[in-house]
């Protein structure tokens, strides 16, 4: 049973409605909350699973060159109280149509709350990677295989448990007025319901988590010297946590009889508004500032390599494979940035020109590693880098490099899915950079698959929050999922590169990085 911080009963902790008054018969809305990196996006969606319309409202992110990420929780509550009413006035619909608010959340945070609810110091997002000693040390006591064979992902200083320690290292006053750490997402349903939960797709990326077990790490935990108090009950993604505090309707926007559903990361909520169900719906990529490649499993993949880490799912008994890497879509974003002409379109031109030349094949590579890596070098050391620049190359060649780069790096993902026996030979293809038909040319032969666009855009998540919000609050059941969810699927590009020459230029890539690797850790 979810409990309130001062420890009594709470609202019932199983799916549904849990014994308050029922929303109006009229409410079969639901609003979907992506809290995302740059800001909320709010999507109402109806019960067959058409989005509407959406909000974004924005926030900002100190960013400092020690490694430090970090936002204040406060604007990620205006922002979700903004997002509210201008969606809802915007549409025209009433507040007492929402049957239920639910959420996709950045993961790999840190909010640290106090018996009052309130952040006891600004949020570290998983951007931040200051806290490498603390993770070293993490390591000394536990062992990587060990955290790996635990958690599904190995130890890294993105992840959360190693942000806490960083915490009680550096800032000690902070971790000792704090009752609970959440994730950004559980913040707001702490604002809203006044309880401290998590789900496990969120759990699954603190570093904490006991994957097969379902439950918090002791093991780990007391490796890290934290009090295992602060770490809030997990239940299901799709937990009814109960009505809002009828006090905050009128701030939220929201209609006091409005059901919380508690949603969950952002990853296994991707996954699950791509159709990702479980495994024969296959493979996808999401192409956004970060990328990754990814497919639901109904057990966790553990890579002897530990190339590729493994989230608990939003739909219970099942898991979400994943590699991830920090900038996909955002290495596009800074080339353009860098190249543009300053247009409205800067990437239009450039994509042409990439379009024009094989930036590969002829002899100009580039590791795209702009904010460190996650999947498959976990390296937070690591940097950004053209080799075989030439005078010869121009901004199709350098534009070109940096997609194929993402695609190499992404492709060493797949290779470490097929060698635990999930080989795929298409993948469908989500996000901005997918819309691109040069984009998805570039995956297609690199990873030697057919690529499939997907008309759900940047979509994914909000979809997925929304089906949760729906299942949670009632409003469809198990069965209607696959309808909710709908079908996104454009026409498939198949690839034009024959695969001898694909690997020829795969295996360069991996060389390069290979030999750069001890220059980057003597920065």
């Amino acid at each position: 049973m979810i409990t309130s911080p001062s420890g009594t009963p709470g609202p019932s902790g199983a799916p549904g409605p849990s014994g308050s008054p029922s929303p109006s018969v009229h409410a079969d809305l639901v609003i979907a909350h992506d809290l995302g990196t740059t800001g909320d996006k709010a999507s109402l969606v109806t019960r067959e699973g058409r989005i509407l319309g959406s909000v974004t409202v924005g926030y900002p992110t100190g960013f400092s060159e020690d490694g430090r990420a970090e936002q204040d929780p406060q604007r990620w509550w205006d922002a979700f109280c903004q997002a509210n009413r201008t969606l809802l006035d915007r549409l025209g619909e009433s507040p007492e149509r929402v049957r239920a608010v639910s959420f996709s959340g950045q993961m790999m945070g840190a909010v640290l709350i106090d018996a009052h609810g309130q952040a006891t110091r600004p949020a570290i997002i998983w951007a931040d990677t200051r806290s490498k000693a603390q993770c070293a040390r993490l390591l000394d006591r536990v062992g990587m295989e060990r955290v790996y064979a635990i958690t599904g992902h190995r130890a890294n200083p993105t992840y959360s448990l190693s942000k806490l320690m960083w915490i009680a290292d550096h800032e000690p006053e902070a971790l000792e007025r704090a009752v609970a750490f959440l994730n950004p997402k559980d913040y707001l349903v702490r604002r809203l319901c006044g309880v401290h939960v998590t789900d496990p797709s969120d759990a699954s990326s603190t570093n904490a988590f006991d994957q097969r077990g379902g439950q918090w790490s002791q093991e780990l935990i007391e490796a890290s010297g934290l009090d295992a108090g602060i770490f809030p009950e997990v239940v299901a993604s799709s937990t009814d946590i109960g009505p809002l505090l009828p006090e905050l309707a009128p701030e939220t926007g929201l209609s006091p009889r409005t059901r919380v559903v508690l949603g969950g990361g952002d990853g296994p909520m991707g996954a699950l508004g791509a159709g990702r169900l479980d495994e024969s719906d296959g493979l996808y990529a999401y192409l956004g500032s970060s990328s990754w490649v990814s497919f639901a499993s109904a057990q966790p993949l553990h890579d002897p390599l530990m190339r590729s880490m493994t989230f608990t799912h939003v739909l219970p008994g099942s898991y979400v494979p994943t590699a991830t890497m920090q900038t996909g879509g955002a290495a596009l974003e800074w080339i353009a940035g860098v190249l543009g002409d300053g247009s409205d379109d800067p990437y239009g031109p450039l994509l042409t020109e990439a379009a024009r030349v094989q930036a590969a094949a002829e002899g100009l590579f580039f590791l795209p590693h702009l904010l460190g890596e996650r999947a498959p070098y976990w390296n937070p050391s690591v940097r950004a880098t053209f080799t075989g620049l030439t005078i010869t190359h121009g901004r199709g060649h350098m534009t070109r490099a940096v997609l194929e780069g993402v695609a190499f790096n992404l492709r060493t993902g797949l290779q470490a899915f097929a060698d635990a026996g999930h080989a795929f030979d298409a993948a469908d293809v989500i996000g901005g950079a997918s819309k691109s038909e040069v984009v998805r040319g570039i995956l297609a032969d690199t990873w030697q698959l057919s690529v499939t666009p997907s008309d759900i855009g940047d979509h994914a998540t909000s979809l997925g929050a929304a089906a949760i919000g729906a299942l949670g609050s009632g409003l469809i059941g198990a069965e209607d999922l696959r309808p909710f969810l709908g079908e996104h699927r454009g026409e498939p590009l198949a690839p034009a590169l024959p695969a001898a020459e694909r690997d020829r230029r795969y295996e360069r890539f991996l060389d390069a990085y290979r030999r750069l690797e001890g220059w980057f850790e003597q920065a």
